[in-house]
């Protein structure tokens, strides 16, 4: 009779275990079912999920480490009993589920846990790590549509640009063509010269707007020859080393002498370097220090242009390479700049990096390949 009633006493212990461990699952699989609430609050709820399906669930504690952050119960702390189980994603460990009990227990199958307490400690690493394939994969999803969402705003920028860019070249030509004419003329008075002049500098910024929108739509392929990086480099600081001076900006540059020349069109590269450059001097209004080098890394010549002006915070760098974007006052800049760099470079078969953080200045790198791929 002792007999019968211990066995329905410990039937009675099995079956309120087994109970609890439903109720743990079942938990999980309701919140895994939100898709409102992100992982960290997903993973900070499961883990108070854990607790209450231990055989001594008011000195249980748990947590759930991935990817190096840590999600504890209120009461977590470290004992001399621990249970842990992998999440595995992808063939790779990328963190644990663990059950502490951090004072003694009478000992069971596994120290003071349960042989049922491994398995299902087992079954909440498995399904949280087929929780975060899923979220991640969501997550992959969403940025792949933007992504396919702003290259078709792109394609759709770059087909308006063409065809803005064709319709003023026309009147564009027919305005220069006349005020050059117009310039000419014989007995002109000082003043008409001079506003001759203004309507001749003003065509020809507008020309080059047109000019930027032209590669920004890929109308203009590149012209292809061996150039030298250091060469368009110095080039380009010509054309600002009045500036410098006068706008208080130390120039500090360091060409490497034995950077192999590359496949480039020099036009196109040099424009890359002119906009930069002049975006590094619009960022120190109030002068700073430009560095550029240039060094060679594997089979890439790489190019560093790195200032000391206003900086971006990371809002703006998001944004800086979306066509007609621009932080600037208007008439200043065209928000063309960027996007045209980007483009060039890419069709280069480079890359072009910025980093920025607000009042501690910009930092852009340009890595072009030392053997082309693919012809233009």
């Amino acid at each position: 009779m002792e007999a019968l009633k211990n066995l329905n006493e410990q039937a009675r212990v099995d079956l309120r275990e087994r109970v609890k461990e439903l109720t743990c699952l079942y938990n999980i699989a309701h919140l895994a079912a939100q898709t409102n609430i992100g992982i960290d609050e997903m993973l900070n709820n499961i883990v108070e999920c854990l607790p209450p399906a231990w055989l001594y669930p008011d000195e249980a504690c748990a947590r759930i480490v991935f990817d190096g952050n840590s999600y504890s119960t209120h009461n977590y702390r470290k004992g001399k009993h621990q249970q842990r189980a992998s999440i595995i994603i992808k063939g790779r460990r990328r963190g644990h589920v663990e059950v502490v009990y951090p004072d003694d227990k009478p000992e069971c199958d596994e120290h003071p846990f349960l042989k049922e307490e491994r398995h299902l400690l087992n079954a909440v690493a498995r399904e949280v790590a087929i929780i975060i394939i899923r979220r991640e994969a969501e997550q992959d999803k969403l940025m792949l549509e933007k992504q396919l969402r702003h290259a078709d705003r792109l394609a759709t920028i770059g087909q308006l640009a063409a065809g803005v860019a064709h319709e003023l070249n026309e009147p564009l030509g027919h305005i220069l063509g006349f005020a050059q004419l117009a310039q000419k003329c014989p007995d002109l008075p000082v003043q008409a010269q001079a506003d001759i002049g203004k309507i001749l500098d003003t065509s020809l910024y507008a020309r080059e707007i047109v000019k930027k929108l032209l590669i920004f739509a890929r109308q203009i392929p590149p012209q292809k020859m061996k150039v030298n990086l250091n060469q368009l480099i110095r080039e380009a600081l010509n054309f600002f080393e009045s500036r410098f001076t006068s706008d208080g900006v130390k120039i500090v540059y360091a060409l490497s002498p034995d950077i192999p020349k590359i496949d480039a069109d020099p036009s196109q590269l040099n424009q890359v370097f002119v906009n930069l450059i002049a975006n590094a001097l619009q960022a120190m209004p109030g002068g700073g220090e430009l560095t550029i080098y240039t060094y060679k890394e594997n089979d890439k010549v790489c190019l560093i242009i790195k200032d000391t002006g206003v900086g971006m915070d990371k809002e703006i760098i998001k944004k800086i390479f979306t066509p007609f974007f621009t932080t600037k006052d208007v008439g200043v800049g065209t928000g063309l700049g960027l996007p045209v760099a980007h483009g060039i470079v890419t069709s280069h078969g480079g890359s072009i990096k910025v980093e920025s953080k607000t009042g501690k200045g910009t930092k852009c790198k340009i890595e072009l390949p030392v053997t082309r791929k693919r012809s233009f």
